[in-house]
């Protein structure tokens, strides 16, 4: 089992370099940044889309770009893997991100991981001019293109919400074919085709989504795909902090990754529970 850490990390809390310096000096094995560009003011959408969900915490629209402080990490570390968790991949530009994804790659040492989902803010996601019911479907494509450009010395891609002429387009990965591709989130039928279709893995919040028919519905996919379901990777991002017996009944169940959560928080905060969390390590 390997065990990670995830931060918002934000102008408030201990800075990206110096987390990633004290979880390397602790054997994690990763460190994992969420990401939101913006938060509108308005709170149109409850948190996590869900009715009757507490207020929205401030780190949400304190964090710093994720690819930008994942770059200072890896260039404190050596072992430390370095992932986002997750990137809100059809609010951004596919061919910026698969040049950000390529160049981390490559600066990291191919230590980078791309956590992917489609996002839950309605009102965030308009003012990038997303339609929100489209976000799937503009996720799907993005992740395709960006595949092609990262394995074809001239690469051209026809979608319907995105099209791209022959092109060039470097750094490669260093990670081959490219770094994992990790989907976060519920396992319904459409993710799953998802996750079958182009992911690498599958990395959802434990506690908050059904694990179980949500793998059961990845393996479905594979299987009618003629993909191997043990070729999905299997993770698991904490909100909380789990029990010793929540993390222990996971590798029955195929989990070799679990994520333990740390607050945006000052370093004399943040450092004691590294140390709590150190345990599982």
């Amino acid at each position: 089992m390997k065990v990670g850490i995830i931060m918002f990390p934000t102008d408030k809390a201990i800075q990206p370099m110096e987390l990633a310096q004290a979880c390397e000096e602790r054997g994690f094995e990763s460190l994992w940044f969420p990401e939101h560009s913006h938060i509108p003011s308005s709170r149109e959408t409850p948190w996590g889309g869900r009715e009757g969900a507490p207020p929205l915490p401030e780190e949400y629209w304190r964090t710093h770009d994720q690819f930008v402080a994942l770059a200072a990490c890896a260039a404190v570390t050596k072992k430390l893997r370095v992932g986002t968790g997750i990137t809100l991949v059809a609010q951004r530009d596919p061919l910026w991100l698969a040049k950000e994804v390529a160049s981390l790659d490559m600066i990291s040492g191919g230590r980078f991981e791309l956590g992917i989902g489609y996002g839950w803010c309605v009102e965030e996601m308009r003012n990038h001019g997303l339609d929100f019911k489209q976000r799937r479907a503009i996720l799907r494509e993005h992740i395709l293109l960006m595949k092609e450009l990262w394995a074809k010395e001239e690469a051209s891609f026809s979608g319907k919400h995105v099209k791209v002429e022959p092109s060039w387009a470097w750094p490669k990965p260093t990670q081959q074919p490219h770094p994992p591709i990790l989907m976060g989130g519920a396992a319904g039928p459409k993710t799953a085709e998802h996750v079958a279709e182009f992911c690498d893995g599958w990395m959802p919040l434990g506690g908050m989504y059904d694990f179980d028919n949500g793998l059961k519905a990845i393996h479905a996919a594979c299987e009618k795909r003629g993909r191997d379901p043990k070729s999905v990777s299997l993770g698991v991002f904490f909100a909380a902090p789990p029990t010793a017996d929540a993390i222990k009944a996971l590798p029955e169940k195929g989990v070799t990754r679990v994520i333990l959560p740390v607050p945006a928080a000052p370093a004399d905060t943040v450092l004691p529970l590294l140390d709590k969390h150190a345990a599982f390590v």
